[in-house]
């Protein structure tokens, strides 16, 4: 069962997962990786100018021959740079005629938003992007300053989003809500590989033993509960077909969200607490390479 579309708040529709090239992604060629994307069923990509990923977007786009109705296609812009150069040399390296969706990367290193903002609009009424939005827009007061001076609300923000970061976010996502406008999620996966055997471990765990999922899939679809659109990369089949099947899971139940939520409030474990992990995992493998290596241990 696919995932239902998202409605933006100017009509048009977002895929509710993207497969993202930032992350370890940035800076090399990725082609390979994005058709596969593609193959296994994303049909929501996001790129950047900072990732320099556009042009393996751009390929894989081409070796798919799918028509361009069937892909969903996100860059950015980057900040000091002219909008409308920017954006026609990142349809270039795209192979496109327009963005689906266009967002400014950094809105706290624009110097001047509100002139930045009204470019973003033209590239709209120009018909070079479909919808315009932010990207790590965390400021409430910034949000609806440019609220104020805008003709086009804008129609995504995307930030970092996780069970950790929830209630620092909470302000923003409310004040996003309240213009309708749509939240997109990155680093939602940071429970798992930033800050391990933490606080929402036990009721990510208990939530995939009862719908019989992962605790990977169960982030997703807290992340989904929140209204956020999923942005997520890997390298494996494996993990990108676990992503996409996230639209055959149940949803999580109110108590399950909440106990995330909870949780995701005691936390994360404390850097001194990975260090310590990290500090006796590589003593261990020292050890075993010793042991190895020597012959320390043997018996005479």
């Amino acid at each position: 069962m696919a995932l239902e579309p998202v409605t933006l708040n100017d009509g048009n529709q977002i895929p509710p997962i993207a497969y993202g090239t930032g992350s370890k992604m940035k800076f090399h060629d990725i082609t390979q990786y994005i058709e596969l994307a593609i193959e296994v069923g994303f049909s929501h990509i996001d790129t950047a100018v900072f990732y320099q990923t556009e042009k393996y977007v751009g390929r894989a786009i081409k070796e798919s021959g799918l028509a361009r109705t069937e892909l969903f296609v996100t860059t950015k812009f980057l900040q000091g740079l002219s909008v409308q150069r920017d954006v026609r040399k990142s349809l270039a390296n795209l192979g496109l005629q327009y963005l689906d969706l266009y967002l400014i990367h950094q809105p706290r290193l624009i110097s001047n938003l509100a002139e930045t903002w009204k470019e973003f609009e033209k590239v709209q009424q120009d018909g070079l992007a479909k919808s315009i939005g932010v990207s790590n827009l965390v400021n409430v007061e910034q949000l609806e300053d440019l609220i104020k001076v805008s003709k086009v609300k804008p129609a995504v923000n995307q930030i970092q989003l996780h069970p950790y970061n929830y209630h620092e976010m909470k302000p923003i996502m409310d004040a996003c809500a309240k213009h309708n406008i749509v939240i997109e999620a990155y680093s939602s996966l940071a429970p798992l590989t930033t800050y391990p055997d933490g606080p929402v471990d036990e009721p990510l765990n208990a939530a995939a033993k009862r719908i019989g999922a992962s605790p990977t899939q169960v982030i997703f679809l807290w992340v989904r509960a929140k209204g956020a659109v999923i942005i997520t990369t890997s390298t494996t089949r494996a993990h990108m077909e676990e992503y996409i099947a996230i639209g055959d899971l149940p949803a999580l139940t109110e108590d399950e969200i909440a106990s995330i939520d909870n949780a995701g409030a005691n936390g994360p474990p404390s850097r001194s607490m990975i260090m310590k992990h990290t500090t006796l995992a590589v003593a261990f493998v020292i050890l075993l390479m010793m042991n190895v290596c020597f012959g320390f241990g043997r018996m005479g």
